[in-house]
């Protein structure tokens, strides 16, 4: 059988490479001239950025990917410290990967009681190793995949998954010094969500980080790309880029296979690593979209600069953030006011404090991103110009440095080229947000109610947003491929 893949990101690389291992003949078009959707990489000048997702957690994943293409195992580094806070009142801290320090940083400089801290980790851990098997690794959408004998210990915690409460609610609830609050509050990002609105549920985000703690892999995270794409080619994968698909062909509700800019292609299968509204709008226009589903309040976008530092700075490590002072209104500004706030906080990603050459011996590589609103037609010249003199201010202050002085290369990425690049509606990272108690179910399925032979990979539908759930959802597929053609 044939299998067309849409799109190379770290979804389509997995799915071709699992259902290349059936037996199947794949081909994947990509209409960039570069594998890896969001996950690539860039130089400028001297300096060498990872230009998308910079936080790896779950290694393992990458182990099994690789192993089925008869390779090593996945090479990384794991992390001493997830991430440096700094807050706009001069107090920082840092957290360590260790748990007995982790608890101690926050007992001694948040103030936080060590049963408290320890009883959330542990919730956090036991919801997370309750869920992964039933939601994450599963379809939600074919009872077969989800009634087993892990289903009864997932619904005997559902007392403790914070369902009724929000994040925040739930983290105000547990935890008495606000700045730990906002700490904990901002995983909800991960999935371009708000702590304000998505259900307490999301908290099992930071277990990966905080418990398990991030690991870098060793080259940057392009070499998840670049792995996964020679083990493709080497199973015999096949790919075209520079070659957009325009239409998803469909004879009798089935796939039948695919029309570029430069030929048609005959498919059994078709599997659309594209985001999940534009399959629809754009290659599948005559196919009744799901709006239930799309319709929801979409995920944020991102501004991001890309600047090559001619100086290094002690005070920051591989992760940091710098909050806002007012967490609630830069939430408000993203959602309701679709605009940026003139004091958002700021993730700065600096892989040449692991990665040496990353960066010349005298300076850092510096990714610094604030979350943005979608694209709705807003000034976006304006509020780059606007919100880059913010950071610099806000970086200036924290850190004690003149920073205009010591930038010495410069990109950036806004909502319109995340648009325009990676086709993220509107420049939506993740699809949908998970801004409602119960949006994590109703994101799209792995495969199509309507059309035979139609499935779908990536941060846009189940089981969700970031690196692991996108490898997850390749694993998704091929099962469902398995069981819908008999294969294995």
């Amino acid at each position: 059988m044939k299998v067309v893949v849409i799109g190379s990101g770290i979804g389509g690389l997995a799915t071709a490479l699992r259902l290349k291992k059936l037996g199947l003949e794949v081909v994947v078009f990509e209409s960039n001239p570069f594998p890896g959707g969001k996950i690539n990489s860039k130089w400028l000048g001297k300096y060498r950025f990872d230009m998308g997702p910079s936080v790896f957690t779950e290694p393992d994943l990458m182990n099994e990917l690789l192993q089925l293409a008869g390779q090593e195992n996945f090479p990384f580094r794991q992390l001493k410290e997830s991430c440096r806070y700094f807050y706009a009142d001069g107090f920082s801290a840092t957290l360590p990967v260790n748990q007995q320090e982790l608890v101690e940083v926050f007992t001694a400089q948040f103030g936080e009681s060590e049963k408290s801290i320890r009883r959330y980790l542990n919730r956090v851990k036991k919801n997370y190793e309750a869920v992964k098997p039933v939601f994450i690794e599963i379809s939600l959408h074919r009872p077969k995949h989800l009634f087993n004998l892990k289903l009864l210990s997932a619904i005997r915690r559902i007392p403790f998954y914070g369902l009724i409460r929000t994040m925040n609610k739930h983290n105000v609830h547990h935890f008495k010094n606000p700045k730990t609050v906002q700490l904990f509050n901002r995983f909800a990002t991960y999935n371009g969500s708000s702590p304000f609105k998505s259900p307490g549920m999301l908290n099992i985000i930071s277990h990966l980080e905080l418990n398990i703690g991030p690991a870098m892999p060793v080259g940057g995270m392009v070499e998840i790309t670049k792995q996964t794409y020679e083990a493709c080619k080497n199973m015999g994968v096949k790919f075209h880029f520079s070659e957009k698909v325009n239409e998803i062909r469909v004879t009798q509700n089935r796939v039948s296979g695919v029309a570029t800019d430069l030929n048609t292609y005959d498919a059994d299968i078709v599997v659309s690593n594209m985001d999940v509204h534009f399959t629809y709008e754009r290659l599948l226009p005559t196919v009744k979209a799901p709006s239930n589903i799309l319709n929801q309040e979409k995920s944020t976008s991102a501004l991001v600069f890309y600047w090559g530092v001619k100086t290094k700075v002690d005070k920051l490590g591989v992760h940091n953030i710098i909050f806002s002072e007012d967490y609630s209104e830069e939430f408000e500004c993203l959602f309701t006011k679709k605009t940026l706030t003139d004091d958002p906080t700021i993730y700065i990603h600096i892989t040449s404090k692991e990665e040496k050459g990353d960066a010349p011996p005298y300076g850092e590589n510096w990714f610094v991103m604030v979350n943005a609103p979608i694209d709705e037609g807003q000034d976006w010249d304006e509020i780059r110009i606007r919100t880059r003199k913010n950071i610099i201010h806000q970086v200036n202050k924290i850190l004690k440095i003149n920073m205009e002085d010591h930038i010495e290369e410069e990109e950036f990425s806004d909502p319109r080229k995340i648009e325009q690049q990676y086709f993220g509606k509107q420049g939506s990272i993740y699809g949908n947000s998970s801004n409602s108690s119960f949006s994590a179910f109703y994101r799209h399925p792995n495969f199509s109610k309507q059309l035979k032979g139609l499935y779908f990979a990536g941060v846009t539908v189940h089981p969700g947003g970031g690196i692991p759930l996108a490898l997850n959802s390749a694993k998704i597929i091929e099962r469902c491929v398995r069981e819908d053609y008999k294969l294995g």
